[in-house]
């Protein structure tokens, strides 16, 4: 019984580039607080070129996610429906 290591990587469901997006995938937390929260920290301390500056070096640091192809199926994947369907 081998845990697997999770690893911080970009999300699929980009944005702008995909960093609060795995940021948010990482910790299990909303998408959408941790997108709304970081723009916040970004604009409000009133520099906005080195909050910029950070994300986009976030942005070249972060690796991308793993692709889902080869047969491995995501828990929140809701794009195809699997089962057996019989008419009553």
């Amino acid at each position: 019984m081998s845990k697997k290591k999770k690893q911080l990587t970009k999300s699929t469901n980009k944005v702008v580039s995909g960093v609060f997006g795995g940021v948010a995938e990482y910790f299990g937390w909303d998408k959408s607080i941790v997108r709304l929260i970081g723009a916040f920290l970004i604009i409000f301390p009133g520099n906005i070129i080195l909050g910029a500056i950070f994300y986009f070096a976030a942005a070249i640091i972060m690796p991308d996610a793993p692709s889902q192809q080869g047969g491995s199926k995501d828990d929140d994947d809701d794009s195809v429906i699997e089962g057996e369907f019989k008419e009553k």
